[in-house]
């Protein structure tokens, strides 16, 4: 692929970078979408707005209740519909959104937000602070995956525009935290509807309002003729297709059956840029792939067993062998983009098979055992990684199984504990370390540390901490002190932090990938 710039926070090269390279030519089939005849100014240029945007995604859109969900193929459907009082850019940093503007008192216990001018739902109706006072306490009285982590006292719509949150505590990753999907605005009381009428048919402020679901296969968007931003989105229509395969994902952009493929696997990253037609687009990211132990498990309740397996795996081959140049090796759970991660200074477990035998000869089991590792099928990437940690694996007596299951069914187990190992990413969803945090060392949190069960006291108690503590050197520290913990206990294995690489055809512009993976697709449109 050549020499790539990195996008990683610290380095030069924030947001979104197109790729092309026109290292070969191919005849592939016209694009199915056809455009409209409007054209419209686009700094200076013309564009033509209009047509539908076909976007392949591994796994289909399940649910739009923005209270429950996590998962990406949910939350990137969710935010498209529903839109926060502030959010955050390609570099990370919060800006206001529905908010026209915010102010913090001095003492960091009352927010203020004053909504922009104008603001419609997708039905045409008006929307007020009163809307945002029913979505944020709905979200603190559902909790749900992504809960409001906050001591909110009180939400109060102080006039038609204006919202008032009062915290009980200082709470530093609080405005972060409003700028997560999760905190979208509904209508009041579901604009009269049930629970259940509202998310089948969702109403909200974002770009896209939708058209057609299948919760089981594909979802189309059709644009929000109310959007608050004059003229966008620039896109009819927005497609999620379902492709859960890598390779066929790969045939079908090529063909020009899809103008997108959202997680575009990084060994057909240069097919794409090798293509005429298409390119890859690249930004840093909040993602770090991981292998996560079940610490539940009889073997991997283990200290020892963890470290051993640490030991035994060459974290920086197989990063070079399978990203491509696209990752840096990860030694933390965090990503290098956020603040007070410590990817250059932790005290890293290394590969080392001696000592990886030594510390498996002071666990319960120094002649090895037989386990299993589980990955989401039709992922090239992680097929290879699982190969990877089998073969480290055998060299000091554990003998790993391959579980490869359909996606839907890797998940269910996951979350129902049914797993020894996994390998999964890990991704922020808001610019704050705390995003990582709450999710992967809170026992009691909604995901148990991410499903490992690990527990902790010391590390949450940091985890704690870092919630209440201002921004700066004190903060900084406790968050250096967490990662160490981590970084000796091993309840998950960080393996590398890539970019997000997103592959597309060559006449898509204002294609936008945030760092969280996520895409503001009122900015895309295609060149004529």
């Amino acid at each position: 692929m050549g020499e790539k710039k990195s996008l990683f926070r610290g380095m030069e090269g924030h947001g979104t970078i197109m790729r092309k390279h026109h290292i070969l030519t191919a005849v592939v089939a016209a694009a199915v979408f056809s455009l409209g005849a409007s054209t419209l100014a686009l700094a200076g240029e013309e564009l033509t707005s209009g047509g539908t945007f076909t976007y392949a995604r591994s796994d289909s859109t399940t649910s739009f209740d923005l209270h429950q969900e996590i998962t990406e193929n949910n939350a990137f459907a969710i935010d498209k519909v529903f839109e926060s009082l502030v959010t955050f850019d390609n570099d990370g940093n919060i800006i206001d959104w529905l908010a026209e503007d915010h102010k913090i008192s001095d003492d960091g216990l009352v927010y203020t937000f004053t909504l922009r001018d104008g603001l419609k739902f997708s039905d045409g109706t008006d929307v007020t602070a009163e809307d945002v006072k029913f979505s944020i306490e709905r979200h603190l009285e559902v909790g749900g995956s992504l809960p409001i982590e906050a001591d909110v006292k009180s939400v109060e719509a102080v006039d038609e525009k204006t919202v008032e949150i009062t915290l009980g505590t200082a709470y530093t990753p609080f405005l972060s935290e409003l700028a997560n999907f999760s905190n979208g605005i509904i209508p009041k009381d579901f604009g009269g509807k049930t629970e259940e009428e509202f998310f089948k048919n969702p109403v909200g402020t974002g770009p896209f309002a939708v058209s057609e679901w299948d919760p089981s296969g594909d979802l189309t968007f059709v644009k929000n003729e109310y959007y608050w931003q004059e003229g966008k989105p620039y896109i009819d229509e927005l497609v999620y297709k379902v492709v859960d395969d890598d390779n066929q994902a790969l045939n079908q952009l090529l063909a020009g059956e899809i103008d997108g493929i959202e997680d575009l696997s990084l060994s057909n990253a240069s097919n794409v840029d090798g293509n005429a037609d298409t390119k890859t687009a690249t930004s840093f990211s909040y993602n770090v792939e991981e292998l996560f132990f079940n610490t539940l498990d009889e073997h991997f309740s283990d200290e020892h067993v963890r470290r051993a397996l640490a030991m035994a795996i060459d974290r920086e081959s197989l990063t070079k062998a399978l990203t491509f140049g696209y990752a840096e090796i990860a030694n933390t759970v965090l990503p290098r983009a956020l603040l007070y991660q410590t990817n250059d200074t932790v005290n890293a477990l290394s590969y080392d098979i001696d000592a990886a035998k030594e510390e498996l000869a002071q666990s319960a089991y120094p002649d090895g055992f037989d386990t299993t590792i589980s990955i989401a099928s039709g992922n090239n990437t992680r097929l290879q990684e699982a190969q990877i940690i089998q073969a480290a694996g055998a060299q000091i007596g554990i003998n790993i199984e391959i579980n490869a299951q359909e996606i839907s069914t890797f998940r269910s187990d996951f979350r129902d504990l049914n797993f020894s190992m996994m390998i999964n990413s890990a991704t922020a969803d808001y610019p704050d370390a705390n995003s990582i945090f709450a999710f992967q060392v809170d026992p009691d949190g909604w995901s148990k540390c991410y499903w490992t069960s690990y527990n902790n006291e010391t590390a949450a108690d940091l985890m704690r901490k870092g919630q209440v503590t201002p921004d700066g050197d004190e903060r900084a520290a406790v968050y250096e002190e967490l990662q160490q913990i981590l970084a000796d206990e091993v309840p998950y294995i960080p393996l590398y932090n890539s970019e997000n690489v997103v592959g597309l055809r060559d006449n898509v512009e204002g294609f936008t990938v945030l760092p969280n993976g996520s895409v503001h697709f009122e900015d895309v449109y295609f060149e004529e």
